[in-house]
């Protein structure tokens, strides 16, 4: 395609996406802004239909994955930038303007990592995730409910979401306590929409297991102690291919799984992990680290033989306690997965990483 008096010149577009009105900012090859629009949604549709191959650079927010794949689908290079580290170049206060102004910015600084656009597939895993968890918390919510009211008659239900169906039955059936009539009605519809939420949720359980069972990699995942359908499904909708990382510590970083540093000159200062990344794939990371702890543990008092991750794990519990050798197993598992995909190989619960300058037979001192 021919350039155009409109398209002369103009080198890349910075959008900021939103739901009805875009702001764009078209930049020449030093990132000068030559020309801007403000576009309604329909106009914003096809502003690039008759544009030659553009540099287009948006913020990974809300439907900006729709938007990549279908600019690249008319030939222009998508850049999908993470908002945390757009907001930095954004100068004075919030506005459009200025908000697009700070996206061009940030696409000239080389360290900041593109997001990688979505396929339909993964944004329609990551959607069932969502809203499954929506799902939970309303669950948890009905129960803390049903709990709270039958507090206020002298009746407590036991804990464990699996007793709250028995114990509030219970209630209905007995006729000598002082829930009155009308309320035994409203309590047995609350339980009809805790089975109701339940079945829900089995059922998207259901549907991630059908995608897992025809995805490769989620299958290689789940052979990872403490990584499950759910942990690998969600690696997969949120990550993708694991290669766009460097080393399998910039993955656990990536995750949030590393520790927070500040340090200066010749000091340095570690903290806790710094909490960075997908909340929702670091919980489930922490949790699965959990359960293979104590299955290690298990294993570990029937005097069942353990691999060498299992002792490093259970060593580090009895210095360190439980909750820090989680995050910690959580961050290990991590690198060997990124490792299992790096290296294409299979997960190895006595591997041991030796580094080339170190000379054979030492021992793996990290594990």
């Amino acid at each position: 395609m021919h350039a155009t008096p409109e398209t002369a010149g103009v080198a890349t577009v910075a959008v900021d996406l939103a739901k009805d009105v875009f702001e764009l900012a078209f930049a020449d090859a030093d990132h000068r802004i030559v020309e801007r629009k403000r576009l309604s949604r329909r106009a914003f549709a096809h502003v690039l239909d008759n544009r030659g191959p553009l540099r287009v650079v948006m913020e990974a927010c809300g439907s900006a994955h729709y938007w990549a794949r279908r600019f690249a689908g008319q030939g222009h290079t998508v850049r999908l930038l993470p908002a945390r580290d757009v907001r930095p170049y954004v100068r004075r206060n919030k506005t459009d303007r200025t908000d697009v102004a700070g996206i061009l910015e940030a696409d000239r600084c080389a360290p900041i990592d593109p997001v990688p656009i979505k396929s339909p597939e993964q944004q329609g895993v990551q959607a069932l995730h969502r809203i499954r968890e929506r799902l939970k918390a309303q669950r948890t919510s009905t129960i803390n409910l049903l709990r709270g009211v039958l507090r206020e008659f002298g009746l407590v239900i036991p804990l464990g979401a699996a007793k709250v169906r028995p114990a509030v039955l219970a209630v209905l059936e007995d006729g000598d306590n002082d829930v009155p009539m009308a309320l035994r009605h409203t309590l047995g519809e609350l339980l009809d929409r805790l089975a109701g939420l339940q079945a829900d949720m089995t059922a998207i359980e259901q549907r991630l297991e059908g995608f897992a069972e025809n995805d490769p990699a989620s299958r290689r995942y789940q052979s990872v102690p403490g990584i499950g359908v759910l942990t690998a499904t969600a690696l997969r909708a949120s990550v993708g291919s694991l290669d766009r990382f460097r080393s399998g510590r910039h993955f656990a970083a990536w995750l949030g799984l590393t520790l927070r540093e500040h340090s200066s000159g010749a000091q340095r200062h570690l903290g806790a992990m710094s909490k960075r990344g997908d909340g929702y794939l670091r919980l489930l990371l922490i949790h699965g680290a959990r359960a293979a702890l104590r299955a290690a543990q298990v294993r570990q008092r029937k005097d069942q033989p353990l691999d060498r991750l299992q002792t490093w794990a259970l060593a580090l519990q009895a210095r360190q306690g439980h909750n820090k050798a989680a995050v910690a197993l959580a961050n290990k598992v991590a690198r060997r997965v990124w490792a299992m995909e790096h290296h294409h190989a299979a997960f190895d619960g006595n591997h041991c990483s030796v580094r080339p300058a170190v000379a054979a037979g030492v021992a793996c001192a990290s594990e």
